[in-house]
């Protein structure tokens, strides 16, 4: 039996949400492509108090952020690149081009080709996002997409030297201090300065997200990475500490970020409050964290784990930690979820800053249809035909024709009857 301890805000209040928010983001996008620059510098001015003479950084400005940090944070964020791009490149490798002949004189093939140029978000405005940098621009250039733009907002009143440096070690190619809607327009529409890019990527909060969606079909887009979301399975190999820890560590993203625990323990289950409690004492990010618990946060009790892993697969959260006796039970029965994180030893915060998987991922239960941001995705799949003789040529027309007049499309059976024509042999 499934028993729901305690429940988050209603579906209803999200759908009204939603609905101000993509009404929001249309007007936005309409008063940009109609007023250009000035409207991008209007929003950039309202919603974060930043008008610079230029939106772009400058190599100076740039080396200005790398000096500004210390030795130590720049060895960090090279070591966590170094473990992001040695898997991207591992899963560049797995990615092979084909070619087969399918029948004498018909071969038929495919290439990868990398998009010629990609914007990507970097969210910064409540805490400095480095580690996105590193997810987009970094796959990016190792997937070898020629121009790679990111785009960031001002922290605290100015550039963030942290991401700055992370762009720009990651292979930017163009860096922009500019957030939101204003910033993702810009890289989609394009400025009087800037050209626009043939794809959008990286996460974001729902505004973002919102724009996205927008854009999509003028520009490609990764997935709609919204607010975060986290649900943790365990059972009583664990303690419910540990729990409440991995819970509000990705609360603390924001208010609207959805923190579930499915545990087949009571025990933790009715344990689960009065660690959160204790949990968010020590946090200076206790404030958001806390708001996320009390409106989204959920505890659910099963019996087995077959019960949990059906909660799972209907929740679909962008992050699924396993820590139950035998994790990979739910590694080979899952299908639906961003990514997973098995075992006690390891947890989400590893995934999102250094351990080497990409932590763009999907939300709103978009890990149904997507996976989320890799290498791959920077990649286009192109297929080719080439027919070596006319025998398969007269071979492959006469099918066609045939094929064409069953859907009445002489124009199409035309172009197969004069191939078979005139390569025939008589």
């Amino acid at each position: 039996m499934i028993t729901q301890l305690k429940t988050g805000r209603p579906p209803a209040q999200q759908r009204e949400n939603d609905a101000q928010i993509r009404t929001t983001v249309e007007h936005i996008l309409l008063d940009i492509e109609q007023r250009g620059e000035a409207a991008v510098r209007a929003y950039s001015q309202q919603f974060d108090a930043w008008s610079p003479a230029s939106f772009r950084l400058s190599e100076v400005e740039i080396e200005h952020c790398l000096h500004a940090l210390p030795a130590r944070t720049l060895d960090d964020i090279r070591y966590a690149q170094a473990q992001i791009r040695r898997f991207a490149q591992v899963q560049l490798l797995s990615m092979r081009e084909v070619e087969v002949e399918t029948i004498p004189g018909v071969v038929l093939g495919h290439k990868n080709i990398p998009v010629n140029s990609v914007g990507c978000y970097v969210p910064g405005g409540k805490y400095p996002m480095v580690a996105s940098a590193h997810m987009s621009v970094l796959t990016a250039k190792v997937a070898g997409v020629k121009r790679v733009i990111a785009a960031t907002p001002p922290f605290q009143g100015q550039p963030e030297p942290a991401t700055i440096a992370a762009m720009a070690l990651a292979g930017a190619d163009e860096i922009y201090v500019l957030g939101g809607v204003q910033a993702i327009a810009m890289m989609a529409l394009g400025m009087e300065q800037v050209a626009p890019v043939d794809m959008l990527v990286g996460p974001g909060n729902a505004y973002v997200a919102e724009a996205k969606r927008q854009l999509f079909g003028r520009v490609g887009i990764d997935l709609l990475a919204g607010p975060t979301e986290t649900l943790v399975i365990c059972d009583d190999t664990v303690d419910a500490e540990l729990v409440a820890v991995d819970l509000l560590g990705q609360a603390e993203h924001g208010p609207t970020s959805p923190a579930i625990c499915v545990t087949t323990s009571r025990t933790l289950a009715e344990a689960l409050p009065a660690a959160i409690i204790a949990v968010l004492a020590r946090l200076d990010t206790a404030p958001v964290a806390r708001q996320a618990w009390e409106d989204c946060g959920e505890i659910i009790l099963c019996d087995t784990p077959e019960e949990m892993l059906a909660q799972a697969e209907r929740i679909c959260s962008e992050h699924v930690q396993v820590m139950t006796r035998d994790p990979d039970w739910f590694l080979q029965r899952m299908t639906q979820y961003g990514a997973l994180f098995l075992g006690h030893r390891t947890n989400v915060a590893y995934g999102d800053k250094v351990i080497g998987t990409n932590h763009t991922l999907p939300t709103r239960r978009a890990g149904r249809y997507t996976g989320g941001l890799w290498v791959g995705k920077f990649i286009k799949t192109h297929t080719y035909q080439r027919i070596l003789s006319d025998a398969a040529s007269v071979e492959i027309g006469e099918y066609c024709s045939r094929l064409c007049e069953i859907e009445h499309f002489s124009g199409h059976r035309e172009q197969a009857d004069i191939r078979v024509r005139r390569l025939k042999t008589p």
